[in-house]
């Protein structure tokens, strides 16, 4: 049996990582899992938020910010700061995922007295943005750190995880890999998965949308998921042995 869009339940959709999207940053990778597009960037802040400066021992830190492009979806999306735009929740813990889980990526120690800034933009939203964000931003990271390297503001590299994150689902009973928008939508489980490629888990987001789930198919799911990331992981690798 197949899905909707004739994958298997274990396949991912065609997956594209294109490096160095835009010109300013110290890191930018346009990420496609099939219709969904992220641009993702990472710029840099030569000082640190007062709550990390006042630590005992310094540290960098790393932040994100996740939006919704107004043509992103089927209806308009209000951009952040105008009108009666404001941060939803929905925006707010997005964001606040994509930042706990780059901090995983990095010894923050090494990083000096910066902050690295992750812009993660949805131009085109077909289910699994935050997962396609994650995704995307490690790789911008790691572009952003080499150009540190190179200039000479960092004598280390600070990266000690790889990240990726894939989304898994239950639809009309079957445990299936990164759903699109017309799999998420009528979904009877829903999970988030953040890995790094040393196979420790990050992040564990499973909800029961419609009934419960059972432990079989939570097993299922996550050893899905972790096939479907190491997949990542070398697409991620491939893409920054690439960068010029």
């Amino acid at each position: 049996m197949t899905r909707h869009d004739g994958r298997a339940y274990d396949q991912l959709r065609p997956v594209s990582i294109e490096t160095g999207y835009v010109k300013y940053p110290h890191g930018s990778a346009l990420i496609s899992f099939g219709d969904t597009r992220v641009l993702c960037t990472v710029q840099v802040d030569e000082k640190v938020p007062p709550y990390v400066a006042s630590r005992e021992v310094p540290q960098g830190w790393i932040t994100a910010e996740y939006a919704l492009m107004p043509a992103a979806g089927l209806v308009r999306n209000d951009r952040a700061g105008y009108g009666k735009a404001t941060v939803k929740g929905r925006v707010h813990e997005i964001q606040r995922l994509i930042g706990r889980s780059m901090r995983c990526a990095l010894d923050l120690k090494k990083l000096g007295a910066r902050t690295l800034m992750i812009d993660c933009d949805v131009i085109q939203a077909d289910g699994g943005t935050r997962t396609a964000s994650i995704t995307g931003a490690m790789v911008a990271l790691e572009m952003a750190v080499k150009k540190l390297m190179a200039e000479g503001k960092l004598t280390e590299n600070p990266i000690i995880n790889q990240i990726a994150a894939v989304s898994i689902g239950i639809v009309d009973g079957k445990p299936s890999l990164d759903l699109d928008y017309v799999e998420d939508s009528r979904a009877e489980t829903d999970l988030n998965l953040v890995m790094s490629a040393k196979g420790a888990f990050i992040e564990v987001q499973g909800t029961a949308e419609d009934g419960t789930f059972s432990r079989a198919e939570l097993d299922e799911m996550l050893k899905m998921g972790e096939a479907g990331i190491k997949k990542l992981f070398e697409m991620q690798a491939q893409a920054v042995k690439n960068l010029k």
